[in-house]
């Protein structure tokens, strides 16, 4: 009987040890206050406020106040921006997060994607298609403001020896369906984005394309080139576009990736695009907000319909 009290004891004793949230380490800098050093971490300042503010009581002066130079104590939370949106390099599967002082900027607007996650390729990262980047970047925030998990691919050239274009895809579809296996139940979409020829301040032409034998794969790019349509600088009809997968590389994508996948391709010379193409202006931020729209109305749909 002499154990009970004992087992009592340590089983108070050992429980707050089992709700504990895990934190890490950051030294606070000038002009930081609570909502600051959060934001700077990538997370949420109402949803993580009170956490921080419990386990730092004791230097936080003035009701939100911090001490430049004291070491603070952050949550470690799924919902960070660091770990909702991440860069993937494909030798290794590194992850790594996508912004790092950018997350100053950055404010969760809404959880409207909380259940969604998105895939972004970019083709040929190293021809000097900073545009690309810049966009995957931009929208890859705007996806992650709403409550998206977002994965780029391709994003920094990586010295993968002598491998073939297939043989990269093939590292894209396995690095992407064991994610895909990982989220299994929640709204995954992979959009990959294409460059032909340099992009320059004016006017371009974009076109989307999904994949013949997937009805998913059509609906998000057919949401994705409404948006374009919408805010064409041409009178030019569009309707008749028929926008199929035609290239064995995204046939091979599309074909063996578990997602839907669709392809934005962008030519910064209209004087030589196909006819199916859509012209509109080359504004990087206006351009984000198109596909991100596009995005948006994909998920909406599909969630009515559930």
């Amino acid at each position: 009987m002499k154990l009970l009290p004992a087992l009592l004891l340590w089983a108070c004793m050992s429980f707050p040890l089992f709700g504990q949230t895990d934190f890490y380490d950051v030294v606070a800098e000038p002009g930081d206050g609570i909502y600051s050093i959060l934001r700077k971490q990538g997370l949420d300042p109402v949803t993580h406020y009170e956490t921080f503010l419990k386990a730092n009581l004791e230097n936080i002066k003035d009701g939100s106040q911090l001490h430049v130079g004291r070491t603070y104590k952050i949550p470690v939370v799924d919902d960070s921006f660091k770990k909702t949106g991440v860069k993937v390099q494909l030798q290794d599967e590194e992850e790594t997060p996508i912004f790092d002082v950018e997350l100053a900027n950055m404010s969760l607007k809404s959880r409207t994607l909380g259940n969604a996650i998105y895939y972004l390729i970019l083709e040929n990262p190293a021809s000097k298609n900073k545009f690309i980047e810049d966009i995957t970047n931009n929208l890859a925030a705007s996806l992650m403001v709403h409550g998206a998990k977002v994965y780029v691919f391709g994003s920094e050239e990586e010295n993968l020896g002598d491998t073939t274009p297939k043989e990269k895809m093939g590292q894209y579809i396995d690095a992407i369906n064991k994610r895909y296996l990982q989220n299994a139940g929640k709204y995954q979409r992979l959009l990959v984005i294409r460059a032909n020829g340099l992009i320059e301040n004016g006017k371009m032409d974009v076109a989307v394309y999904h994949h013949q034998k997937s009805e998913n794969s059509q609906r998000f790019a057919e949401n994705i080139q409404k948006a374009f349509k919408a805010n064409s600088v041409s009178s030019k009809s569009y309707e008749e576009a028929d926008r199929i997968f035609e290239d064995q590389n995204s046939l091979y994508l599309a074909t063996n990736t578990l997602p839907a996948v669709s392809l934005l391709t962008i030519d910064g010379n209209p004087k030589t695009n196909n006819k199916k193409g859509i012209l509109v202006s080359s504004d990087k931020n206006a351009f984000t907000n198109w596909i991100t729209s596009g995005i948006l109305r994909d998920y909406a749909e599909l969630t009515i319909e559930d």
